[in-house]
């Protein structure tokens, strides 16, 4: 069981993940006052908690460096309000969906299904211990149905995030730990965009290495061993498992149809360039 929620996040999650790449979400942010860069990203996600502070932050979105956090959180709630941010962020969902799908599938019967089977899925979602999930499911659904979808798609990315921060809580693996040996296990980011984008230098990436290393996690040429593999192995079985509830509700039946819809569309986002070249290593699954 397992596997199907692994499957459902693997073919809807690029048509919520795309907006972190595309040009028109800091475009769109930027013009609600904010600074371009990672504070886009950081308010944006985060808005949904009010003027939230950067130990909030830190601990939700995890795997950042919390010092590139602060640099960016609490400041941006002076430059732009959440209610602003949040409207902007719609507003960029709306214009990056409709560039890479194209006006008449945002249109389309099979983009107005599956925003319904999503939010029946995300109705089976819980609030407790998922706080990013229980911030979001707290902003109303957009009416358009391609931007209800994006939202249904929201809550089930953190709902299922906020499952694998536990998972790697229980662990015993710290945010850079988590981003060092899900780097190292070819499914995520490639090591050097792990690096940029979460904020953490070299000096202290080789040092979680070490640290891991010590721990037998990984051998001295920063690959995982046999123990490490089987850690983060047991990280996602438990993370899978716990995202379940969605699912569940929504029944097989419901659950193999919006898995048929969300993967065609996830493709053809992929295919127009919702993410960029060089980013993810080679046996990323993003749809």
């Amino acid at each position: 069981m397992g596997d199907l929620a692994f499957r459902l996040h693997r073919v809807l999650d690029p048509l919520h993940a795309m907006i972190y790449f595309a040009p028109e979400t800091e475009d769109k942010l930027t013009g609600a006052g904010l600074r371009p860069g990672r504070m886009c990203y950081f308010a944006g996600r985060s808005a949904a908690f009010g003027a939230i502070g950067a130990g909030g932050v830190a601990a939700t979105f995890y795997n950042f460096n919390p010092e590139l956090v602060a640099r960016h959180i609490p400041r941006a709630w002076t430059l732009a309000t959440p209610a602003d941010v949040l409207a902007a962020r719609l507003d960029a969902a709306d214009v990056v969906l409709r560039r890479l799908l194209g006006d008449d599938t945002v249109a389309s019967a099979e983009v107005a299904e599956a925003a319904e089977l999503a939010r029946e899925a995300a109705d089976g979602c819980t609030p407790e211990g998922r706080p990013l999930y229980a911030a979001h499911a707290d902003l109303p659904y957009p009416a358009r149905p391609h931007l209800a979808l994006w939202h249904a798609i929201t809550l089930l990315r953190e709902f299922r995030g906020d499952g694998h921060i536990a998972a790697l809580v229980e662990h015993g693996l710290s945010g850079l730990g988590a981003l060092v040996t899900h780097t190292a296990t070819g499914k995520g980011f490639q090591a050097a965009a792990a690096r940029l984008t979460r904020g953490w230098s070299d000096e202290q990436w080789e040092a979680e290495v070490a640290a891991l290393a010590d721990r037998g996690l990984m051998d001295a040429e920063g690959e995982l061993t046999g123990k490490g593999q089987e850690l983060r192995a047991d990280i996602e079985r438990v993370t899978n498992q716990a995202a379940l509830g969605p699912w569940t509700r929504l029944g097989a039946d419901k659950t193999e149809r919006l898995h048929d819809l969300g993967r065609e569309l996830s493709r053809t986002a992929v295919s127009a360039g919702a993410f960029p070249s060089g980013v993810f290593a080679a046996g990323a699954g993003r749809g």
